[in-house]
């Protein structure tokens, strides 16, 4: 990533209530293509939802979030998706009673990528599901869902990629073998926001983090900067980053 790229994403004071809940309020930050950019936090401090708003399932309340320097808030997740904007879930959401390959075959069909598609070959290799690829997805384990649901993403061959707890419940060599694959996609230009609890997987693939409390950025930087900051420290890693 050049420091000088342009950002692909910006979101500028960005607020989503629920009721009377501030879930975000007034979050600002910007992403650029090649750039992976890590968003961390406790539980409830906006993560998710800031992702929710950027890929569309929620429109927000205020503020602004543009991609390309187009305005996007509020537009539905498809509209998006076929402007180049995909993401995986928490809980992957694969249709269950459809095989991997056919899952794959949907998002390609129906994705209307920009630029040429991966192959089906490449995503089932790259992603070490062509063992599984005749099964439904519903006989998958856990981190098969995962790289199914990234797998689907990918076919639609996005510029600004959102992952949501991709490496929670991978073992040591997944979460390395995950971590090599992602600092590969931001390598062909691909803008990548991270939202996730393992700090150490964080460390290992982001650019840059913003640490959130309460829908606001307490911290903007690199994670090594984060994690000398004592309220950082205690409030939002954990005692056990003080090292």
């Amino acid at each position: 990533m050049s420091p000088d790229a342009r950002p692909v994403l910006n979101v500028s004071k960005l607020v989503k209530r629920f009721g009377g809940f501030h879930a975000l309020d007034g979050l600002s930050f910007h992403v650029a293509p090649g750039e992976i950019l890590g968003l961390v936090g406790p539980n409830g401090s906006g993560k998710t939802t800031a992702i929710n708003v950027i890929s569309g399932l929620y429109a927000p309340d205020g503020g602004e979030v543009s991609f390309d320097g187009g305005s996007i808030g509020g537009l539905a997740s498809h509209k998006l998706v076929h402007g180049g904007i995909n993401r995986t879930f928490q809980v992957p959401k694969p249709f269950l009673s459809l095989t991997v390959r056919q899952n794959i075959q949907v998002a390609l069909a129906y994705g209307r990528a920009r630029s040429a598609p991966p192959s089906m070959a490449e995503l089932l290799d790259e992603y070490r599901l062509r063992e599984v690829a005749e099964r439904p997805a519903a006989d998958l384990n856990s981190a098969q869902q995962k790289m199914l649901d990234l797998t689907r993403a990918l076919a639609t061959r996005p510029r600004l990629l959102l992952l949501d707890e991709l490496a929670a419940g991978l073992n040591p060599a997944e979460l390395d073998w995950i971590a090599g694959r992602i600092k590969a996609l931001a390598a062909t230009g691909m803008a990548i926001i991270v939202v996730e609890h393992l700090m150490g997987f964080i460390e290992q693939i982001t650019d840059r983090v913003i640490v959130l409390n309460a829908g606001k950025e307490i911290f903007e930087g690199k994670l090594a900067a984060a994690v000398r900051q004592r309220e950082v420290i205690e409030v939002f890693l954990g005692g056990e980053h003080a090292a």
